[in-house]
């Protein structure tokens, strides 16, 4: 994580997010801006939670871990996207764990200035209910929902969440081969039922393969495979 000392990047961000009425002018210099790289953790599963992020460019994957050690995708999410929130209002461990996808830019406040100037502020208030009901209703139905789906849907959906930014015209993510034993855990089959479909996506002239990593040379045909892409 870095810390990116541009006050006017939060200026901009804030304008282009439409949330100067929700970080009003007393929390202002409490905000600050993070960069996470690709693949680095930005909270973890039980970890403590203390800050509020919000997403403000790039993509994040979210998942969770079972008392088991199972571990399942809940979803990808692009801006606007809050981290937190729930930790926050219920004073708890962080509930799962976020990891970026593409180079990610989170503004971060720290909830003991937000309990300070923002508990009364009906904004802020009214931001963070509309946020956590829409967030417990996508989470409520997507770990069970996604795995009536085939392996072939999961994992195309899958392929194109992590290889593909809308909002980084330069970002392409490929799968790296080190990665295939967690991606198969992540959308919930085996890693050898997984290599199975990446060897018939293949032989469709869907994605290579070669020492070190699966990239998607037909974003429109696996498209066609995933139909929607049930991660996003």
């Amino acid at each position: 994580m870095q810390e990116l000392l541009d006050r006017n990047l939060i200026e901009s961000f804030l304008e282009e997010h439409d949330l100067r009425q929700i970080f009003i002018d007393t929390l202002k210099p409490y905000l600050g801006i993070y960069r996470f790289e690709q693949g680095e953790l930005v909270c973890s599963q039980g970890g403590p939670s203390e800050y509020l992020y919000v997403l403000v460019k790039g993509k994040i994957k979210i998942f969770t871990t079972s008392p088991e050690g199972r571990t399942l995708i809940l979803s990808f999410r692009t801006p606007l996207e809050i981290i937190g929130d729930i930790e926050y209002i219920q004073d708890r461990d962080i509930i799962n764990t976020v990891e970026a996808i593409s180079p990610a830019i989170f503004l971060g406040i720290h909830y003991r200035w937000l309990r300070k100037y923002a508990e009364n502020h009906a904004p802020f208030l009214r931001f963070m209910l509309g946020i956590i009901t829409e967030k417990f209703h996508a989470n409520s139905h997507a770990a069970n929902f996604n795995l009536m789906y085939p392996v072939e849907v999961r994992l195309a959906s899958y392929l194109l969440s992590v290889s593909f930014d809308e909002s980084s015209a330069g970002f392409a993510g490929e799968l790296n081969t080190n990665e295939l034993a967690d991606a198969a855990n992540l959308i919930g089959t085996s890693y050898r039922h997984m290599n199975r479909v990446i060897h018939k996506f293949r032989e469709a002239g869907l994605v290579e393969r070669k020492k070190g990593y699966v990239r998607i040379i037909d974003r429109q045909g696996l498209q066609g495979v995933a139909s929607r892409n049930i991660y996003e």
